[in-house]
């Protein structure tokens, strides 16, 4: 069978190329890719080529298809696995193998596994480990969303509190305490503010800080106060630029006592001092943001960590659990990953994307492999409209469903370009 990817040659050097697949072997799955979500940390390897820890030296004589962020249905199953799968399924991959130790994963290391791709062999380890994980939700754009969302499950679960002389951590954000996401009203945040008012361990007061007026006005648009308000939470959105002085603004929103749990979305000195701040006695600091400047570092104060019992978390992607949670809560219409998805394109809009997506504004970017679309910004619809009927379409489509992605959009779009 032929398919079609996007695969890494070498530094900067993404090619959209269609190749023969090999037959299956017994202890392996073929998929066809419906949709994959661009994380930046493909953007990362990418760029270093060969020197990225997950990215294999021979990339020159064997490509790597790029994309871990996706989901699909199984074509052909086999026989060792017949007994679990079947074609039809659908599915999602957790891209964290860790097989044997090995570093390499989906999307960075393999010849005929990854996302960006038109079909694709899952190697027997992805089973093994559990990490082909079934699907039972309608759209193809939740599921692959479901990897970044177990990022965001995975930090509030790493997230811990103690009590004075019982030496054992308590997991989980303080259930009714104080919360405050710095930083956050970006694709990731939107996902955590969703995650957040929906859970099942939620915070009574949720306090979402940024500086950019137009990613807040969405984020609020979106996930609003009142439906916060009808799960229990108390919600504020908070311009920091826009107050005289923001860390004295969010210790006030706590009547002085400080947070239980903050979280910050973005490698800033002066974010993650503030955070470390607005601490409250027994308040843990999750740094969420993952920094390309391996001596990143910042200021805590260590006499609050001393008599305030103030301490520091932090993760770098999800567990298969916290995978498994996101899609499930996905299936039931508990949380709407769409509210990340900012942009829409097929395949041949991928090496562009990947390469250049620190300066594409926005949030997430969604590929559709066996599409003919350029990359196109949701807002971007209706001016596309007055030359393309079916920009007009998608435009009413996502009107109709407060200016989100959603399954009608993603049904019209695989059967219309």
């Amino acid at each position: 069978m032929k398919t079609r990817a996007a695969r890494i040659h070498g530094k900067n050097d993404i090619r959209v190329q269609e190749f023969e697949l090999p037959e299956i072997k017994d202890d392996e799955i073929l998929t066809k890719v419906i949709s994959n979500s661009i994380c930046m940390s493909t953007y990362k390897a990418a760029k270093l080529g060969s020197e990225h820890k997950r990215v294999p030296e021979d990339i020159a004589e064997n490509p790597v298809i790029t994309g871990h962020e996706f989901s699909g249905e199984i074509v052909q199953v086999g026989a060792k696995w017949q007994d679990q799968f079947k074609p039809g399924d659908k599915f999602a991959v957790q891209p964290a193998l860790n097989y044997l130790g090995s570093p390499y994963s989906p999307g960075y290391s393999y010849k005929y596994f990854g996302g960006n791709a038109t079909y694709t062999i899952l190697p027997h380890e992805c089973m093994e480990l559990g990490c082909l994980l079934k699907y039972e939700g309608e759209s193809f754009a939740d599921a692959s969303l479901a990897e970044p969302m177990s990022c965001i499950i995975g930090a509030f679960h790493a997230n811990y509190h103690t009590k004075d002389f019982v030496y054992e951590h308590f997991m989980g954000i303080k259930e009714g305490g104080k919360l405050a996401l710095l930083a956050s009203a970006g694709p990731m945040g939107m996902g955590a503010i969703d995650y957040i008012i929906h859970c099942d361990r939620k915070p009574s007061l949720l306090v979402v800080s940024d500086i950019d007026a137009a990613r807040l006005k969405r984020a609020e648009s979106i996930l609003t106060v009142e439906e916060a308000k009808r799960n229990g939470v108390e919600l504020h959105y908070v311009n920091t630029n826009e107050v005289e002085n923001g860390e004295e603004y969010l210790m006030e929103l706590t009547n002085g006592e400080g947070y239980d749990d903050v979280f910050v979305y973005a490698p800033v000195k002066p974010v993650v001092e503030m955070g470390g701040n607005i601490l409250g006695r027994d308040g843990c600091l999750n740094f969420f943001a993952g920094p390309t400047d391996n001596k990143f570092s910042a200021s805590f104060n260590f006499y609050n960590v001393h008599y305030a019992s103030t301490h520091i978390a932090g993760t770098s992607g999800g567990s298969t659990g916290d995978m498994i949670e996101s899609l499930e809560m996905t299936a039931k219409g508990t949380i709407n990953p769409a509210v990340m998805v900012t942009h829409i394109g097929g395949l041949e809009a991928v090496p562009e994307t990947i390469l250049n997506l620190p300066n594409i504004p926005g949030g997430k970017k969604l590929i559709y492999p066996h599409i003919d679309m350029e990359l196109t910004a949701i807002d971007d619809f209706e001016e596309k409209g007055n030359a393309d009927e079916r920009f007009k379409a998608l435009s009413e489509i996502v009107k109709a469903n407060k200016g989100l992605w959603c399954l009608e959009a993603e049904k019209y779009v695989i059967a219309n370009f």
